[in-house]
């Protein structure tokens, strides 16, 4: 089997929402099916602490916010007047061609293009450059992008496709091949940028992070939502093991 289907069908069976099930599965069937009382009874309170633990805001946004914040945003670009390249990462579509290519792009793609988009204005000599393959999906991520990129106003050869990519590791070796060795700005979520700046480094290139697609954003005042269990906060901790799972792969591999 293919190694890259494999991790898309190993991986989610370690993320929060899956633990918790597993452990309270685990747990149901050696009380009722197995002499093991004990175990158990100890599998199942595993499987609801990590339930209210992961539900809570307050863990899910230490964990988000130790990613989410270890490169600044990139709001001032004056510096940065030289730069030819604002490389996007895709980060998921579905090709619904019901729908206008906006609503196409995963809440991540659209939050990364924006930023692109915003950066490529602010440098008009710079070229768009769009990185997403056909997955899951039968049309490249990157023309949905570039279709909604051309709804922002941006468009023809201001615009690069790359198409061929599965994973950030083949991002980075085809993106070398388009822009070389010069210096670039690199878009995507900030929970990825880490593990997004170690492959494109240990590739040899020098990207410039420009996160975006913050989840965890500092509150001005506290509503009463935190003191409840939400499915947003299941949201964020699979964002933090999927982002950790893939650092592991990728130093297990030799990918950084």
């Amino acid at each position: 089997m293919d190694m890259f289907l494999l991790k898309k069908i190993i991986a989610p069976l370690f993320f929060p929402l899956s633990l918790c099930l597993e452990f309270l599965f685990i747990g149901m069937f050696l009380l009722w099916f197995t002499r093991k009382q004990k175990a158990g009874k100890i599998m199942v309170c595993l499987g609801i602490v990590l339930l209210v633990l992961f539900s809570y805001t307050p863990f899910p946004d230490i964990s988000l916010k130790s990613l989410e914040y270890r490169y600044a945003p990139l709001i001032d670009v004056s510096q940065f007047s030289d730069i030819k390249w604002v490389v996007v990462l895709g980060g998921g579509h579905h090709s619904d061609f019901k729908l206008p290519a906006t609503s196409q792009l995963s809440e991540s793609s659209l939050s990364r293009l924006v930023e692109g988009v915003r950066i490529h204005k602010l440098l008009p000599e710079s070229r768009l450059v769009l990185s997403a393959g056909a997955v899951f999906d039968p049309v490249p991520g990157a023309k949905v992008m570039a279709r909604a990129a051309e709804v922002m106003g941006i468009g023809g050869n201001k615009i690069i496709l790359e198409q061929l990519s599965r994973n950030t590791a083949d991002q980075a070796r085809f993106i070398h091949e388009i822009v070389g060795d010069e210096k670039f700005i690199l878009v995507t979520s900030a929970s990825h940028m880490p593990r997004s700046m170690a492959l494109f480094q240990k590739s040899g290139m020098r990207p410039i992070p420009a996160p975006t697609d913050y989840w965890v954003k500092k509150r001005q005042r506290t509503g009463p939502g935190v003191f409840f269990p939400s499915a947003d906060s299941f949201r964020k901790m699979e964002r933090v093991f999927y982002e950790y799972l893939g650092l592991g792969w990728a130093r297990l591999s030799g990918q950084i």
